[in-house]
Order: C-alpha cells, then structure tokens, then sequence
C-alpha cells in the first residue's frame, strides 16, 4: 500500500503507478475545478482537462521541494494565461496585473444565495488577473505567500505586496458595484466569512 502523502503518491505515479496517479488527480480535482471556476466560465472543463494532462506529461519535472499542489496550481495558471491570450488573438497584447477576467471572457453565473457572495464574485472578477488568482487561492485554498510565489514564479514578497494590493483593489471594486451602503458595510465587515462560505456554498468543497 502507497503511503497517502502527495510526494509518495507523486513518487510511485513517477514508477508506474496509475493508481497513485488516479488518487492524486482524485484529491486536487475540486481545487483545480474551483481555480477555473469564476474565471473563464464554459471553459473551465476544458482547461482543467489540460492542466492534468500537462501534470501528466511533465511529473518528471516536479521537485520535492515545492508542495505538489503548488506544482500543480502553477501549471493552471499558465494555462489561464494561455487561455486568455488564445482569446485575444492578435486583437491586444494581455497584460495580467492589468486586465480582469470581466474583460477577458465571457459573463459567469454563479448560484450565490446571498448578495455578499454575489457581490464579492463580482469585485473578484473585476480585478487584475494576478490579483484574483492570489486572493481566491489565498481565500479558498489557505495557500501562504510562500507558495503563491511557487505558483506565480515570483519572490516571495512580491507575493505579499501583490496579496495586500490584492485586497485594497477588491475593496475598491465593492465600493464601486455595491448597490447599497448596507451590502457593502456587510461584506466589507465580514470578508473573510464571506470568501469561506463561497467556497463551500457556490464553488464545491475538496471533499465533493
């Protein structure tokens, strides 16, 4: 029996062990689906699909130093990029600590139960790509600034700066799409609450 932790799974997929592999894809499955999930809408299936297969493909590559959801994270986000870039076409060049996901695809319903829900996906939307990639991996997945920088390839107080900028722009972004002084002093209160209920509530728990 393989022991259950990612780096042994990892170690005995690299031998040759499909199910390892099975129970590794089977473990990160609803994370991955989540990290896609308020950014590109319809594609998301298709993109998920692509970020195991590339796992697949370059399992020889992942170092023991990085936690494999890291590993694996990173592999999505190169994937959204190259998504969105695929969007643009020769139309503009992409710039991701600039452009929103409001801009780059197409418009995303979620079954949020409450105004703040629906208001905080909005203001997530609505901010630079980097920026929603770290605060939703931030909020929903517990991944410290250590591992955002795995992720994005950046140093690690890049990572800080581009969290704590990260929240300031999402404040901005509530103010300007609240429809009323109460949803806003609501879900300004309570954002912490907020984001941890959207993750089991609209987006799927890990356990699904």
């Amino acid at each position: 029996m393989v022991e259950d932790s990612d780096t042994a799974l990892v170690d005995a997929w690299r031998g040759g062990d499909r199910e390892a592999g099975k129970r590794l894809f089977s473990r990160h499955y609803a994370a991955i689906a989540r990290f896609f999930r308020n950014k590109v809408g319809e594609a998301g299936p298709d993109l998920i699909q692509r970020t195991f297969l590339a796992c697949l493909e370059g399992r020889e590559r992942f170092r023991h130093e990085a936690a494999f959801r890291s590993y694996l994270f990173s592999i999505a986000y190169k994937m959204l990029c190259k998504h969105y870039r695929e969007v643009r076409r020769a139309e503009a060049r992409v710039d991701f600590e600039e452009d929103s996901a409001h801009q780059l695809s197409s418009p995303i319903s979620a079954v949020a139960a409450r105004q703040e829900q629906r208001l905080l996906l909005e203001g997530l939307r609505r901010l630079p790509v980097d920026y929603q990639v770290v605060l939703e991996l931030h909020y929903w997945e517990g991944i410290t600034a250590a591992e955002l920088a795995e992720v994005l390839s950046i140093p690690v107080g890049t990572a800080k700066t581009r969290l704590r900028r990260g929240r300031e722009l999402l404040e901005e972004r509530l103010r300007e799409l609240s429809t009323s002084a109460v949803l806003l002093r609501s879900t300004l209160a309570n954002l912490d609450a907020w984001a941890a209920q959207l993750r089991v509530q609209v987006l799927g728990s890990e356990d699904e």
